[in-house]
């Protein structure tokens, strides 16, 4: 059996966009292949969290992971920092990544100019802790989404060059893996982008959002004056709702407002309305379940500890044999 691994950074609640367009298919993936789900708060400490936010944080991914629908009897749910030999294995490959290629890095050179003042190593190292959380385990296949690839490409280089460097055929490569052809990407309400939470709360619908909350953010996304034409080109804000509406409304509801849309008798506060109903509704079940396991802690402690011995079963026996292949030896 193949083993996927894939991680979401545990900088505060998961949405919409992390649903759709990973957790689902974390869901398919636990019946049919090996798979390691990590919440990376060592990758999170590049943004310096307070101790209580970190907890926090890593908690309420945790919950999420779990209600959405991520069994801990099939996959293995784990905190990254509580496997050290990640760690260990991000120091090894630390020693044989370079600077130039790591100053190359699209996402280093998106965080530099963004965070000019929170220029730190761990930004710098950032793809070399990712390859780690996908060796450690020697995965083949990783759901990530295209701004992912160059790590992931990253990931293949430093598991190649330990295999050159040691002349030992060790690591696999790892490779971008998904169900479906057509991943589904999640516009956010402010008429740009996708759904992140680095865009602001107003940006995203949260998996644990009130019913008050959806209905506050998505009356307040943003829109234009309307068609001026038939059937004219939706703009960005405008496409961006009608993408919403197609992952949580029936088909006939879609096509009932894109009829209007086209015959210029739209009116952006009903489609608002109707798109606030239906995210209340298909978001429920998840909500409901996150408030009853949110108070769970014997719950909680008890699938973080499963987590946290599966998966140092796997990384453990991975260090051993770097270990020796690197020449550390007991006399």
């Amino acid at each position: 059996m193949e083993t996927v691994v894939s991680g979401i950074r545990s900088t505060g609640n998961l949405h919409l966009g992390n649903y759709y367009g990973a957790l689902q298919n974390f869901i398919k993936m636990q019946n049919e292949y090996n798979c390691f789900f990590f919440i990376a708060d060592l990758h999170s400490l590049t943004t310096h969290p307070t101790p209580a936010d970190l907890h926090s944080n890593v908690k309420q991914v945790l919950v999420e992971y779990l209600a959405a629908g991520i069994d801990p009897e099939k996959a293995t749910i784990y905190v990254q920092s509580d496997v050290p030999e990640i760690s260990e294995l991000y120091l090894y490959l630390n020693m044989n990544a370079y600077l130039g290629e790591l100053e190359r890095a699209t996402s280093f050179k998106d965080k530099v100019r963004a965070n000019p003042d929170n220029v730190n190593a761990g930004l710098l190292t950032y793809p070399v802790l990712m390859a780690a959380d996908i060796i450690i385990h020697k995965a083949t296949k990783v759901p990530v989404g295209k701004d992912q690839e160059q790590h992931l490409e990253m990931a293949r280089t430093f598991g190649n060059r330990f295999n050159r460097l040691y002349n030992h055929e060790y690591f696999p490569e790892p490779y971008a893996f998904n169900y479906s052809s057509n991943l589904v990407k999640i516009p956010g309400l402010d008429g740009k982008g996708k759904m992140g939470k680095s865009e602001g709360e107003g940006n995203a619908i949260f998996l644990c959002d009130t019913p008050e909350a959806i209905k506050k953010k998505v009356m307040r996304a943003v829109t234009d004056a309307g068609p001026t034409t038939e059937n004219q080109t939706k703009p960005q804000e405008i496409q961006n709702l009608f993408d919403l509406m197609k992952v949580v409304s029936s088909a006939d509801t879609v096509a009932h407002f894109d009829d209007l849309y086209n015959k210029m008798a739209i009116r952006y506060g009903d489609l608002k309305k109707q798109l606030t109903e239906d995210m209340i509704i298909a978001t429920a079940p998840i909500r409901d379940r996150i408030n009853a396991i949110a108070g769970d802690a014997d719950y909680l402690r008890k699938v973080a500890a499963m987590g946290e011995e599966k998966a140092r079963a796997s990384a453990s026996k991975t260090i051993r044999e770097v270990r020796e292949i690197i020449g550390f030896k007991k006399f």
